[in-house]
């Protein structure tokens, strides 16, 4: 097919997409609303849909570079340990200054917190280490798997001796949720996502390239080491945010990442990544509408994207040479 032709047929698809997104919210807003009690169903829901499409937006863009930095399309970027280091936090916070603290119960104080230490974390690792390692990306996956196992080791150990009650109050933020939500949060996460993407901005653009390997990108110009090590550090700080803002969904990236790949069918980076973030938003977004509408909340989204991405999983591992 000629590439002029298949950008058209993309655009066309990331439009479809773009349209089922916006179907998608408008349901989430106006579904089982009162009109006499308008002004207050969209003072919930906007912040929670606001929310839901920041954290599609860090998570879809985010999981397509890592995929293509790491030269692999069934790797996630919960390997990098930003999951396990999210519930670490707030076992710690719970375990050492109780459910009732300003850490536990400020939504502002902990956001603050739990980007403050992911992102040093982030800096300290993906990009010193990286650098130490001499840019070696197996090590990257190897420093995100122990550093799992590490972190979770350490927050089994403390709900183990935890107060029950505390445990039962901890519960509650050690999964995904839309609830609670707040404008200064939404703001905060807005600006550093926009100073990300500014920092990033050339290295981003290069992306097309870096994906040809490190030789290739070499002789054309690039200074490939110094791209991933910042691109690396980007990804890290994004699914940061995406955690810190809702909590941690595993398999997420994973989903909308390949499902971009197989429905557009390209190398370029722009469309690839639009594709990932929209088809985060309607997971997202029809998802939540689901859980609160059909299930009432008894089970979160998070579990239905652990399920999903699972078996999609597999079925990527048993199909990927065809793929």
């Amino acid at each position: 097919m000629k590439p002029a032709l298949v950008r058209r047929t993309n655009t066309r698809k990331l439009v479809i997409l773009a349209v089922l997104v916006l179907l998608a919210s408008v349901a989430y807003l106006t579904v089982d609303v009162n009109p006499k009690y308008l002004s207050f169903a969209m003072g919930l829901r906007v912040p929670m849909l606001l929310v839901m499409l920041i954290a599609a937006f860090a998570i879809g863009g985010a999981s397509i570079v890592f995929q293509s930095i790491i030269h692999n399309t069934i790797v996630t970027p919960c390997l990098l340990g930003m999951n396990s280091l999210y519930t670490l936090i707030h076992t710690v916070v719970v375990f050492l200054a109780g459910s009732g603290s300003i850490l536990a119960t400020n939504a502002n104080a902990a956001f603050a917190v739990d980007l403050g230490i992911m992102g040093v974390t982030a800096t300290v690792i993906y990009s010193y280490l990286f650098q130490k390692t001499k840019y070696n990306v197996l090590y990257v996956l190897l420093i995100g798997t122990v550093l799992t196992s590490f972190f979770g080791s350490i927050q089994s150990t403390l709900t183990r001796v935890m107060d029950p009650n505390e445990y039962d109050s901890l519960l509650s933020t050690l999964v995904a949720s839309f609830s609670n939500v707040n404008g200064e949060i939404i703001v905060f996460a807005l600006v550093v996502l926009a100073a990300i993407l500014f920092f990033l901005r050339r290295d981003l653009a290069l992306l097309d390239v870096l994906t040809l390997g490190k030789e290739q990108a070499i002789n054309l110009g690039v200074d490939y080491d110094r791209s991933l090590r910042r691109l690396l550090l980007g990804v890290t700080l994004a699914i940061a945010v995406a955690t810190a803002v809702v909590g941690p969904i595993s398999f997420m990236g994973l989903i909308v990442a390949n499902l971009s790949r197989q429905l557009l069918r390209t190398y370029r980076h722009t469309q690839l990544v639009a594709g990932s973030v929209l088809f985060g938003m309607v997971i997202l977004v029809a998802g939540q509408l689901l859980v609160e509408h059909v299930y009432h909340y008894a089970i979160p989204i998070s579990v239905f994207i652990t399920v999903g991405g699972g078996i999609y999983f597999l079925y990527l591992l048993l199909t990927r040479r065809s793929v």
